[in-house]
């Protein structure tokens, strides 16, 4: 099985921009990637969690990941799927959200060995120089204002109100790409289905601006059988952080979770292979009333 009929087999694609093309780059090729997040919270949580351990999976077939953590965007906000605007920031604040999140990656992706090490940045390092003029000069103009009306996340906002703050947040995670690219030949883009409206901004942008091609994955929002999201937006939030979420209490959401769901995150949330998987699904369904597969996840 190819890396990326294994990933379409776990439920880990969404959405992409080229099947054709990310096949090729995924199977056959050393690809560079990045998964961006913003310090929206002093912690990941579980929602997180899936386009972490997707590029986890990358890495471990060869390909380099950047991981992204957002100084300059997290001051801004991201008006994906929110009914209102995000509360802003002190700098001081968002700073130390960073230190704390790039403190979690490190435990899920590999920072030291290997030529396809990963890297961490901070897209405060280019946003914190660059002017407001020439933002609008060099990047700005590449946009029009049809294109960016045109992605659901500011749709689903212009009825209830958005700020031009976050209307503008899709150039700058676009930018983010282009920069990427320029200084690091990063190619591929990884990140949750919602962000797809930001994430094809990046590819725009490196075709109009550098005549470039990029490319974008989405993995899945994670959602049970009964349709409830994970994520702290929902109230329920299972935060990667053991001062927040204990172990035991992250031991016990895994063996709490619904029969018809325990197999399916143990193809998304677990390196188990997927045949032993098949294996524990069988012996699970026979006995299901043990959680064999709960357990095995927990």
């Amino acid at each position: 099985m190819t890396v990326y009929d294994e990933l379409v087999a776990r439920g880990l694609i969404a959405q992409v921009t080229d099947e054709e093309e990310i096949k090729e780059l995924v199977n056959n090729g050393k690809a560079v990637f990045y998964i961006g997040f913003d310090p929206t919270a002093d912690s990941l949580h579980l929602g997180h969690l899936v386009a972490i351990l997707t590029s986890r999976r990358l890495q471990l077939a060869g390909h380099k990941p950047y991981a992204l953590v957002g100084g300059a965007t997290g001051l801004i906000g991201d008006p994906s799927f929110k009914d209102a605007e995000r509360s802003l920031q002190t700098k001081e604040t968002v700073e130390g959200w960073v230190e704390k999140i790039q403190g979690q990656l490190s435990r899920f992706l590999d920072f030291e060995n290997g030529d396809n090490k990963a890297v961490m940045v901070n897209n405060y390092d280019w946003f914190g120089s660059v002017s407001f003029i020439d933002f609008l000069r060099d990047v700005g103009k590449y946009f029009t204002v049809n294109y960016m009306m045109s992605k659901e996340s500011v749709k689903k906002r212009i009825e209830t109100g958005i700020s031009y703050t976050e209307f503008a947040y899709q150039i700058m995670q676009g930018y983010d790409f282009y920069e990427l690219n320029d200084k690091y030949g990063v190619t591929l883009q990884i990140g949750g289905s919602d962000q797809w409206g930001n994430m094809t901004a990046g590819t725009e942008l490196l075709r109009r601006k550098a005549d470039k091609s990029g490319h974008v994955i989405t993995v899945p929002l994670i959602t049970d059988s009964t349709g409830k999201k994970f994520g702290k937006s929902e109230g329920n939030a299972v935060w990667l952080d053991a001062t927040k979420t204990t172990p035991y209490e992250m031991y016990q959401f895994w063996l709490n979770v619904m029969d018809d769901d325990a197999v399916r995150f143990l193809k998304i949330f677990t390196f188990l292979s997927l045949e032993e998987i098949e294996e524990i699904g069988k012996e699970f369904d026979q006995a299901r009333h043990q959680r064999l597969a709960q357990k095995v996840l927990a």
